[in-house]
């Protein structure tokens, strides 16, 4: 891909803070506030959009003022950067109204996974942008009592260094433990935390291509529409969500959006193909899954990686998406290359 890069942040600059999808950022105001304090705490400064801490029904203002939210904070030039207060369900009703000229002609990194995958595509097909699939705000940058180090750390190597981020290293430890955020359980005792067993290799080989996904089932949304990517030769990544607050997303569900992926050729076209760790899923949903991943991709031989920190379990890793990435389960390898 010959992407638009944006310029990288540094200490100093200033977040944008957005909410394109959910309302979340009004109703849980101290994760927010959390997550403002952490950003801060890294050095940058933190402006919210206009209308990022509203709340209207189960989005968090009319597409009306999302859409300007957006497009201020891609014209601002005193905001260096763009992240999501939270993902959601409904990001898809902006894209037909995005200026997708205003995103071109003022590239800046922009972070966010769920359901902002779906402006992630849409950047990228439309603008030829440079994204970042990574932590948002309130659920990530509003761990207590910090946020995780891991989520730290990749964050940092993927929107502020120079340099490649390298070989990805599985988090040592890694937590989907549920604390009420409307109850405040949350800010009662850090997250409870098990052993991570490392990357888990469901078919072995080698493969090197560009990285694009997202969560599903926002990928879904954008199947037929002028959003979808070409995944031609792509490492493909699956980002299985939450169900609900502290629930899973039933394997069986899981099954239908992994067929709508089959019937659109997508799993015939990749060239390697990751899964992030499952959100609350027991060692019986893990074998589920995997037997349905191996009737999908059956007849093809790329290698595919389980196990992985994108996604809906904490910590998590921040993807520079389009970036070139190698797969290598001879040498335990997840690589990518700015």
């Amino acid at each position: 891909m010959n992407l638009l890069k944006p310029k990288k942040l540094k200490r100093g600059d200033t977040i944008g803070i957005i909410a394109p999808s959910s309302g979340l950022a009004s109703i849980f105001s101290h994760r927010t506030d959390y997550g403002k304090k952490s950003l801060e705490k890294m050095g940058f400064k933190v402006k919210f959009s206009s209308h990022s801490r509203e709340i209207d029904g189960y989005v968090s203002a009319s597409v009306e003022k999302r859409i300007s939210d957006l497009h201020d904070m891609f014209k601002d030039k005193n905001i260096d950067g763009i992240l999501a207060t939270i993902g959601g369900d409904h990001a898809n009703q902006l894209l037909s109204e995005i200026d997708f000229s205003v995103i071109k002609k003022n590239p800046k990194p922009f972070i966010g996974y769920s359901d902002i995958t779906v402006l992630h595509f849409a950047f990228l097909t439309q603008a030829n942008l440079q994204t970042f699939y990574g932590p948002c705000l309130i659920s990530e940058f509003g761990e207590y009592p910090e946020v995780f180090e891991y989520t730290e750390k990749y964050f940092k190597y993927a929107v502020m260094d120079e340099e490649s981020i390298g070989n990805v290293k599985p988090s040592e430890n890694w937590t989907d433990d549920f604390l009420d955020w409307s109850e405040k359980k949350d800010l009662e005792r850090p997250r409870k935390m098990k052993k991570s067993e490392g990357f888990s290799w469901w078919r072995k080989g080698r493969a090197v291509g560009s990285i694009l996904g997202g969560t599903i089932p926002s990928i879904n949304h954008l199947a037929g529409t002028k959003f979808w990517p070409d995944f031609n030769k792509k490492i493909f990544f699956i980002d299985i969500p939450e169900g609900g607050p502290g629930k899973k997303f039933p394997v069986s569900k899981l099954d239908s959006f992994l067929a709508d992926l089959k019937n659109l050729e997508l799993f015939n076209v990749i060239s390697g193909l990751i899964i992030g760790r499952a959100y609350r899923y027991d060692e019986e949903d893990v074998q589920n899954l995997k037997k349905i991943i191996n009737f999908y991709t059956q007849g093809n031989d790329y290698p595919i990686l389980y196990n992985v920190n994108i996604g809906h379990a904490s910590p998590i890793l921040t993807v520079p998406l389009g970036s070139k990435v190698v797969l290598d389960s001879s040498k335990n390898q997840f690589k990518l290359l700015n």
